[in-house]
């Protein structure tokens, strides 16, 4: 009988496997969903922040109606406690407008450092401008308390010139300074970086400069506050700030160079940059 020779392995012995040089599929991703939740987060909470800026602004506007359309407001009945609500609501408006440059500022200055920082203060210069006005109204509401019609007339004429320093206050931060940050800045930013869709980003380039000439044109007495022409100018910032804010909740960054996802991530020696895909 004669024995047939085979060269078919030996199934029983034991064989030394060679490692796939990098890393598996399944872990580049699991490295990448890591680093993705970090950026993620922080465009959940950027855009969160940007809807609170429209929750306090509005409501806090409609309740000092009360008070700024009623020159007599400060020897009248009054309505303090509307007024106390409105101020507590631009409180959390200015930590929410802080907070939005704050939380966007270590993404945003990987495509523009200065201009990054330029974002962060005009937030900043916005806010004291909101704060100044928040002062001077509830400064009417102590006047109205402590002296009330016993003023008399003088009485009447300090009221009016502080909830005139409001107008300005509205006039120059919301009303100005928010077209050179959340216009110019923040929507040059956005465009150039990618990480929004630039059809959007245009809003803003496009509004804040709106903005900034309707604000002016008030200034100049060209047209007068609270016109249809400055309302239709703040249509473009309007949708640009709310579209941006729904987007970062809803879908996050776009995939952009200046993420830390293109850069190698620490500690596990993962270039994504140049990985292949």
């Amino acid at each position: 009988m004669t024995a047939i020779r085979t060269n078919a392995p030996n199934l029983t012995t034991d064989r030394r496997v060679d490692p796939p040089r990098g890393d598996s599929p399944v872990v580049d991703q699991l490295k990448r969903d890591v680093k993705m939740s970090s950026t993620r987060k922080t465009a959940l909470a950027a855009g969160v922040l940007f809807i609170i800026t429209f929750v306090t602004s509005i409501p806090a506007a409609l309740l000092y109606l009360r008070l700024v359309d009623h020159a007599n407001y400060i020897i009248g009945a009054g309505a303090d406690k509307r007024i106390a609500l409105g101020a507590l609501l631009e409180m959390i408006l200015i930590v929410a407008n802080i907070g939005t440059a704050v939380v966007l500022f270590p993404i945003l200055k990987r495509q523009n450092e200065g201009l990054a920082l330029g974002y962060v203060t005009a937030r900043l210069v916005e806010c004291a401008f909101i704060a100044i006005g928040i002062v001077s109204l509830l400064a009417v509401v102590t006047l109205r308390q402590d002296v009330g019609g016993a003023g008399g007339s003088s009485v009447v004429m300090v009221g009016r010139s502080l909830v005139a320093i409001h107008k300005w206050t509205f006039l120059l931060g919301p009303g100005w300074v928010v077209g050179v940050g959340n216009g110019l800045l923040l929507g040059y930013l956005m465009y150039r970086s990618g990480l929004v869709p630039r059809a959007m980003a245009m809003l803003g380039l496009i509004g804040g400069p709106l903005i900034i000439a309707s604000g002016t044109a008030v200034m100049f007495h060209a047209i007068n506050a609270n016109s249809k022409a400055q309302a239709i100018a703040t249509i473009p910032e309007f949708l640009w700030e709310l579209s941006l804010g729904i987007y970062l909740i809803v879908k996050g960054f776009k995939p952009s160079p200046i993420l830390p996802d293109f850069e190698e991530i620490p500690n596990l020696g993962v270039d994504v940059a140049s990985s292949p895909t």
